[in-house]
Protein backbone atom coordinates (compact mmCIF):
# COMPACT_ATOMS: atom_id res chain seq x y z
CA UNK A 1 0.00 0.00 0.00
CA UNK A 2 1.45 3.71 -0.56
CA UNK A 3 0.66 6.17 2.25
CA UNK A 4 0.80 9.69 1.38
CA UNK A 5 1.42 11.74 4.75
CA UNK A 6 0.67 15.67 4.76
CA UNK A 7 2.68 17.59 7.74
CA UNK A 8 4.35 21.15 8.05
CA UNK A 9 3.39 24.23 9.88
CA UNK A 10 6.93 23.85 12.33
CA UNK A 11 8.55 21.31 13.63
CA UNK A 12 6.33 20.02 15.72
CA UNK A 13 3.45 19.69 13.63
CA UNK A 14 5.82 17.18 11.74
CA UNK A 15 6.90 15.62 14.52
CA UNK A 16 3.15 15.05 15.36
CA UNK A 17 2.66 12.74 12.01
CA UNK A 18 6.47 11.19 11.95
CA UNK A 19 5.17 7.85 14.54
CA UNK A 20 2.27 6.88 12.55
CA UNK A 21 4.35 7.30 8.94
CA UNK A 22 6.96 5.25 10.44
CA UNK A 23 4.90 2.54 11.83
CA UNK A 24 3.16 2.53 8.08
CA UNK A 25 6.82 1.98 6.79
CA UNK A 26 7.88 -0.44 9.39
CA UNK A 27 4.70 -2.58 8.42
CA UNK A 28 5.99 -2.87 4.58
CA UNK A 29 4.00 -0.14 3.19
CA UNK A 30 5.23 2.52 0.88
CA UNK A 31 5.18 6.00 2.29
CA UNK A 32 5.74 9.85 1.37
CA UNK A 33 5.83 12.09 3.35
CA UNK A 34 4.84 15.54 1.85
CA UNK A 35 5.77 18.90 3.68
CA UNK A 36 7.07 22.70 3.05
CA UNK A 37 11.03 23.25 2.20
CA UNK A 38 11.48 24.48 5.71
CA UNK A 39 10.53 21.18 7.37
CA UNK A 40 12.26 18.47 4.60
CA UNK A 41 15.12 18.33 6.94
CA UNK A 42 12.92 17.11 10.17
CA UNK A 43 11.38 14.60 8.12
CA UNK A 44 14.65 13.16 6.70
CA UNK A 45 16.22 13.36 9.79
CA UNK A 46 13.58 10.75 11.20
CA UNK A 47 14.62 8.32 8.12
CA UNK A 48 11.17 8.54 5.85
CA UNK A 49 11.30 9.99 2.49
CA UNK A 50 9.93 13.07 1.96
CA UNK A 51 8.61 15.29 -0.72
CA UNK A 52 8.63 19.40 -1.21
CA UNK A 53 5.38 20.72 -1.64
CA UNK A 54 5.79 24.44 -1.22
CA UNK A 55 8.35 26.85 -0.40
CA UNK A 56 6.55 28.52 1.58
CA UNK A 57 6.81 28.38 5.42
CA UNK A 58 4.57 28.98 8.14
CA UNK A 59 5.21 32.38 8.78
CA UNK A 60 4.35 33.98 5.33
CA UNK A 61 1.38 31.53 5.23
CA UNK A 62 0.16 33.22 8.16
CA UNK A 63 1.23 36.65 7.54
CA UNK A 64 0.21 37.52 4.47
CA UNK A 65 -3.18 37.08 2.53
CA UNK A 66 -3.26 35.24 -1.20
CA UNK A 67 -3.02 38.73 -2.63
CA UNK A 68 0.29 39.41 -0.79
CA UNK A 69 -1.71 41.81 1.84
CA UNK A 70 0.41 41.95 4.94
CA UNK A 71 -1.54 40.64 8.27
CA UNK A 72 -1.55 41.82 11.78
CA UNK A 73 -1.58 39.25 14.30
CA UNK A 74 -5.04 38.93 15.71
CA UNK A 75 -5.68 39.14 19.49
CA UNK A 76 -8.23 36.91 21.04
CA UNK A 77 -9.04 32.87 21.30
CA UNK A 78 -11.42 32.98 18.43
CA UNK A 79 -9.52 35.30 16.14
CA UNK A 80 -6.48 33.41 16.86
CA UNK A 81 -7.95 30.33 15.93
CA UNK A 82 -9.19 31.95 12.17
CA UNK A 83 -6.24 33.00 11.75
CA UNK A 84 -4.13 29.69 12.32
CA UNK A 85 -7.10 28.08 10.01
CA UNK A 86 -6.54 30.49 7.08
CA UNK A 87 -2.68 30.22 7.09
CA UNK A 88 -2.85 26.74 6.81
CA UNK A 89 -5.05 26.79 3.84
CA UNK A 90 -3.20 29.27 2.16
CA UNK A 91 -0.47 26.50 2.76
CA UNK A 92 -2.53 23.84 1.03
CA UNK A 93 -3.23 26.26 -1.48
CA UNK A 94 0.55 26.89 -2.31
CA UNK A 95 1.09 23.21 -2.38
CA UNK A 96 -1.81 21.63 -4.28
CA UNK A 97 -0.67 22.07 -7.57
CA UNK A 98 3.06 20.26 -6.59
CA UNK A 99 0.30 17.98 -5.12
CA UNK A 100 -1.87 16.54 -7.52
CA UNK A 101 1.56 16.11 -9.57
CA UNK A 102 2.82 14.04 -7.55
CA UNK A 103 -0.43 12.24 -6.81
CA UNK A 104 -0.85 11.52 -10.13
CA UNK A 105 2.52 9.97 -11.17
CA UNK A 106 2.94 7.94 -7.45
CA UNK A 107 -0.84 7.06 -7.19
CA UNK A 108 -1.37 6.62 -3.11
CA UNK A 109 -3.91 4.58 -1.67
CA UNK A 110 -4.55 6.35 1.00
CA UNK A 111 -3.41 10.11 2.26
CA UNK A 112 -3.11 10.99 5.65
CA UNK A 113 -2.77 14.83 7.03
CA UNK A 114 -2.38 16.24 9.99
CA UNK A 115 -4.98 18.72 12.30
CA UNK A 116 -4.55 21.55 10.18
CA UNK A 117 -2.60 19.70 7.08
CA UNK A 118 -5.64 21.11 4.60
CA UNK A 119 -4.16 20.07 1.30
CA UNK A 120 -4.06 16.32 2.33
CA UNK A 121 -8.11 16.27 2.62
CA UNK A 122 -8.22 17.95 -1.40
CA UNK A 123 -5.05 15.40 -2.71
CA UNK A 124 -7.21 12.84 -0.99
CA UNK A 125 -10.30 13.67 -3.34
CA UNK A 126 -8.04 14.67 -6.75
CA UNK A 127 -6.90 11.46 -6.23
CA UNK A 128 -10.08 9.48 -5.00
CA UNK A 129 -8.96 7.78 -2.30
CA UNK A 130 -9.11 8.16 1.52
CA UNK A 131 -8.51 10.26 3.53
CA UNK A 132 -7.49 10.15 7.53
CA UNK A 133 -6.64 12.94 9.83
CA UNK A 134 -4.78 12.81 12.83
CA UNK A 135 -4.76 14.61 15.45
CA UNK A 136 -1.52 17.07 16.46
CA UNK A 137 -2.43 17.38 19.86
CA UNK A 138 -5.24 18.06 22.26
CA UNK A 139 -6.62 20.90 20.69
CA UNK A 140 -9.92 19.68 19.84
CA UNK A 141 -11.25 21.17 16.18
CA UNK A 142 -14.14 24.05 15.47
CA UNK A 143 -16.77 23.46 13.03
CA UNK A 144 -16.12 27.10 12.22
CA UNK A 145 -12.51 26.03 10.94
CA UNK A 146 -14.01 24.48 7.62
CA UNK A 147 -15.75 27.34 6.89
CA UNK A 148 -12.91 29.66 7.00
CA UNK A 149 -10.94 27.40 4.98
CA UNK A 150 -13.26 26.63 2.71
CA UNK A 151 -13.47 30.63 2.02
CA UNK A 152 -9.55 30.42 1.83
CA UNK A 153 -9.88 27.18 -0.93
CA UNK A 154 -12.60 28.37 -3.26
CA UNK A 155 -10.65 28.16 -6.22
CA UNK A 156 -9.15 25.18 -5.87
CA UNK A 157 -12.91 23.30 -4.49
CA UNK A 158 -14.24 24.89 -7.78
CA UNK A 159 -11.65 22.98 -9.50
CA UNK A 160 -12.12 19.90 -7.65
CA UNK A 161 -15.93 20.41 -8.00
CA UNK A 162 -16.90 20.69 -4.61
CA UNK A 163 -19.29 23.06 -2.49
CA UNK A 164 -17.85 22.12 1.21
CA UNK A 165 -14.22 21.19 2.12
CA UNK A 166 -14.44 17.16 2.08
CA UNK A 167 -14.88 15.47 5.42
CA UNK A 168 -12.43 12.84 6.44
CA UNK A 169 -12.87 9.04 6.32
CA UNK A 170 -11.12 8.26 9.76
CA UNK A 171 -10.61 10.33 12.53
CA UNK A 172 -7.87 9.81 14.39
CA UNK A 173 -6.95 11.62 17.84
CA UNK A 174 -4.09 11.48 20.43
CA UNK A 175 -6.18 12.51 23.84
CA UNK A 176 -7.37 10.28 26.15
CA UNK A 177 -11.20 10.45 26.03
CA UNK A 178 -11.29 11.85 29.71
CA UNK A 179 -9.68 14.82 28.54
CA UNK A 180 -11.85 15.76 25.84
CA UNK A 181 -14.55 17.79 26.16
CA UNK A 182 -18.37 16.89 26.82
CA UNK A 183 -19.92 16.32 22.85
CA UNK A 184 -16.32 15.78 21.43
CA UNK A 185 -16.81 14.43 17.91
CA UNK A 186 -15.90 10.32 17.43
CA UNK A 187 -12.13 8.94 17.05
CA UNK A 188 -10.00 6.47 16.76
CA UNK A 189 -8.17 6.68 19.42
CA UNK A 190 -4.30 6.38 19.37
CA UNK A 191 -1.00 6.26 22.13
CA UNK A 192 0.93 9.22 21.16
CA UNK A 193 4.40 8.99 20.94
CA UNK A 194 7.33 11.35 20.52
CA UNK A 195 8.83 12.02 17.08
CA UNK A 196 11.18 14.57 17.97
CA UNK A 197 14.79 15.10 16.50
CA UNK A 198 17.83 12.61 18.30
CA UNK A 199 20.90 13.24 19.58
CA UNK A 200 23.08 11.39 21.23
CA UNK A 201 22.47 10.88 24.51
CA UNK A 202 24.53 13.16 27.31
CA UNK A 203 24.87 11.46 31.03
CA UNK A 204 23.52 14.69 32.91
CA UNK A 205 19.68 13.31 31.17
CA UNK A 206 19.63 10.62 33.70
CA UNK A 207 21.82 11.58 36.22
CA UNK A 208 19.84 13.24 38.28
CA UNK A 209 21.00 15.29 41.74
CA UNK A 210 19.59 15.55 45.25
CA UNK A 211 17.02 18.63 44.00
CA UNK A 212 14.04 18.73 42.38
CA UNK A 213 14.24 19.01 38.40
CA UNK A 214 12.56 21.59 36.27
CA UNK A 215 12.91 21.68 32.69
CA UNK A 216 11.90 25.22 31.02
CA UNK A 217 11.01 25.50 27.29
CA UNK A 218 9.42 27.63 24.68
CA UNK A 219 9.29 25.77 21.66
CA UNK A 220 10.71 25.19 18.40
CA UNK A 221 9.94 28.88 17.40
CA UNK A 222 11.98 30.51 20.41
CA UNK A 223 14.60 31.87 17.89
CA UNK A 224 12.24 33.63 15.37
CA UNK A 225 9.89 35.08 18.13
CA UNK A 226 10.65 37.33 20.47
CA UNK A 227 8.46 36.97 23.25
CA UNK A 228 9.38 32.89 23.16
CA UNK A 229 13.24 34.07 23.52
CA UNK A 230 14.84 35.46 26.60
CA UNK A 231 11.85 37.30 27.20
CA UNK A 232 9.71 34.47 27.93
CA UNK A 233 12.97 33.03 30.47
CA UNK A 234 13.32 35.96 32.29
CA UNK A 235 10.13 35.85 35.05
CA UNK A 236 11.07 32.16 35.29
CA UNK A 237 14.69 32.22 35.97
CA UNK A 238 14.70 35.21 38.22
CA UNK A 239 11.40 33.51 40.52
CA UNK A 240 12.25 32.30 43.65
CA UNK A 241 10.44 29.35 43.49
CA UNK A 242 13.45 28.21 40.83
CA UNK A 243 16.55 29.25 42.52
CA UNK A 244 16.48 25.65 44.77
CA UNK A 245 16.26 22.96 42.09
CA UNK A 246 18.02 21.67 39.14
CA UNK A 247 16.93 23.89 35.98
CA UNK A 248 17.34 22.85 32.68
CA UNK A 249 16.46 25.04 29.63
CA UNK A 250 15.31 23.11 26.28
CA UNK A 251 15.94 26.10 23.16
CA UNK A 252 17.71 26.74 20.39
CA UNK A 253 21.39 27.74 20.31
CA UNK A 254 20.90 31.33 19.58
CA UNK A 255 18.52 31.70 22.61
CA UNK A 256 20.53 29.23 24.87
CA UNK A 257 23.84 31.32 24.24
CA UNK A 258 21.96 34.40 25.03
CA UNK A 259 21.00 32.31 28.82
CA UNK A 260 24.52 30.83 29.41
CA UNK A 261 25.81 34.63 28.92
CA UNK A 262 23.55 36.51 31.84
CA UNK A 263 22.77 32.87 33.87
CA UNK A 264 26.14 30.68 33.43
CA UNK A 265 25.15 28.33 36.00
CA UNK A 266 21.97 27.12 33.94
CA UNK A 267 22.07 24.45 31.18
CA UNK A 268 20.63 25.19 28.41
CA UNK A 269 20.56 24.32 25.13
CA UNK A 270 18.72 21.96 22.45
CA UNK A 271 17.42 18.19 24.04
CA UNK A 272 15.11 15.82 22.93
CA UNK A 273 12.20 16.36 25.10
CA UNK A 274 11.44 12.78 25.22
CA UNK A 275 14.77 11.96 26.75
CA UNK A 276 15.00 14.14 29.44
CA UNK A 277 10.94 15.03 30.50
CA UNK A 278 10.63 11.64 32.36
CA UNK A 279 13.52 12.73 34.63
CA UNK A 280 11.77 15.68 35.54
CA UNK A 281 9.06 16.73 38.38
CA UNK A 282 8.25 20.01 36.79
CA UNK A 283 7.61 20.91 32.89
CA UNK A 284 7.21 24.63 32.31
CA UNK A 285 6.25 25.98 28.76
CA UNK A 286 4.42 28.04 26.40
CA UNK A 287 1.37 25.64 25.91
CA UNK A 288 2.73 23.59 22.32
CA UNK A 289 0.49 21.37 21.78
CA UNK A 290 3.45 18.47 21.10
CA UNK A 291 5.51 19.75 23.88
CA UNK A 292 2.15 19.25 26.17
CA UNK A 293 1.64 15.70 25.29
CA UNK A 294 5.78 14.83 25.78
CA UNK A 295 4.44 15.30 29.86
CA UNK A 296 1.20 14.02 29.49
CA UNK A 297 2.67 11.06 28.08
CA UNK A 298 5.72 10.63 31.05
CA UNK A 299 3.28 11.73 33.69
CA UNK A 300 5.20 14.65 34.29
CA UNK A 301 3.25 17.97 36.05
CA UNK A 302 3.22 21.33 34.10
CA UNK A 303 3.14 24.79 34.51
CA UNK A 304 1.78 26.27 31.83
CA UNK A 305 2.14 30.06 30.12
CA UNK A 306 0.50 29.99 27.20
CA UNK A 307 2.14 32.24 24.27
CA UNK A 308 -1.02 32.64 22.23
CA UNK A 309 -4.78 33.01 24.07
CA UNK A 310 -5.48 29.65 21.97
CA UNK A 311 -3.17 27.42 23.48
CA UNK A 312 -4.59 27.94 26.92
CA UNK A 313 -8.01 26.29 25.28
CA UNK A 314 -7.08 22.46 25.86
CA UNK A 315 -4.48 23.14 29.48
CA UNK A 316 -7.68 23.63 30.28
CA UNK A 317 -8.77 20.60 30.57
CA UNK A 318 -5.35 19.41 31.85
CA UNK A 319 -5.96 22.15 34.70
CA UNK A 320 -9.22 20.28 35.25
CA UNK A 321 -7.58 16.70 35.60
CA UNK A 322 -5.28 17.98 37.71
CA UNK A 323 -2.03 17.38 36.25
CA UNK A 324 -1.06 21.29 35.14
CA UNK A 325 -1.91 24.76 36.23
CA UNK A 326 -1.85 27.58 33.33
CA UNK A 327 -1.30 30.92 34.19
CA UNK A 328 -0.17 34.45 32.17
CA UNK A 329 3.61 34.74 32.12
CA UNK A 330 3.05 38.43 32.92
CA UNK A 331 1.39 37.43 36.40
CA UNK A 332 2.80 38.95 39.62
CA UNK A 333 5.98 37.01 40.32
CA UNK A 334 4.28 35.71 43.38
CA UNK A 335 1.77 34.15 41.35
CA UNK A 336 3.88 32.01 39.94
CA UNK A 337 5.98 31.42 42.64
CA UNK A 338 2.74 29.50 44.48
CA UNK A 339 1.82 28.37 41.24
CA UNK A 340 5.31 26.38 41.08
CA UNK A 341 5.42 26.00 44.81
CA UNK A 342 2.24 23.98 44.43
CA UNK A 343 3.56 21.60 41.82
CA UNK A 344 6.31 20.82 43.23
CA UNK A 345 5.15 19.78 46.71
CA UNK A 346 1.70 18.99 46.40
CA UNK A 347 2.22 15.30 45.32
CA UNK A 348 -1.75 15.00 43.87
CA UNK A 349 0.00 17.02 40.55
CA UNK A 350 2.47 13.95 40.41
CA UNK A 351 -0.63 11.45 40.96
CA UNK A 352 -2.49 12.68 38.31
CA UNK A 353 -0.17 13.59 35.90
CA UNK A 354 0.81 9.65 36.30
CA UNK A 355 -2.77 8.49 35.97
CA UNK A 356 -3.28 10.87 32.32
CA UNK A 357 -0.07 8.93 31.96
CA UNK A 358 -1.48 5.28 32.22
CA UNK A 359 -4.48 6.05 29.90
CA UNK A 360 -2.29 7.38 26.91
CA UNK A 361 -0.16 4.12 27.73
CA UNK A 362 -3.58 2.31 27.28
CA UNK A 363 -4.75 3.31 24.11
CA UNK A 364 -4.22 1.50 20.79
CA UNK A 365 -0.49 1.95 19.20
CA UNK A 366 0.59 3.08 15.93
CA UNK A 367 0.75 -0.06 14.93
CA UNK A 368 -2.79 -1.21 15.54
CA UNK A 369 -3.96 2.22 13.56
CA UNK A 370 -1.86 0.79 10.64
CA UNK A 371 -4.45 -2.21 10.35
CA UNK A 372 -7.15 0.41 10.72
CA UNK A 373 -4.82 2.23 7.74
CA UNK A 374 -4.70 -0.77 5.75
CA UNK A 375 -8.50 -1.82 6.34
CA UNK A 376 -10.20 1.26 5.00
CA UNK A 377 -7.44 1.41 2.00
CA UNK A 378 -9.07 -2.33 1.41
CA UNK A 379 -6.05 -3.66 1.43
Amino acid sequence: MRILFFTGGGRATVHALLPLASACRTEGHEVIVAAPQEDVAAVTEHGLPAFEMSEMGVFKAMFWDREGNKLDRPRGEAAECEFASRGFARMAADSFDRLADLADHWRPDLVVGGTRNYGAALIAHHAKVPYVCQAWDALERDPADLEYVADELRPELEKLGLDTFPKEDLYVHITPESLRPEGAEPAQYMRWTPGSTQLPLEPWVYRRTERKRVLVTSGSRAAMIDTLGVAFFRPILENPVFQDVELLIATQEPVAEALRKEWPEVRAGYVPLDTVVPSCDLLVHHGGGQTCMYAAAAGVPQLVFPDMLASAIPMRRFDAYGASITLNLVEPPERIEEAGRAILTDPSYRERARALADEIAALPRTSEIVRKLEELAGR
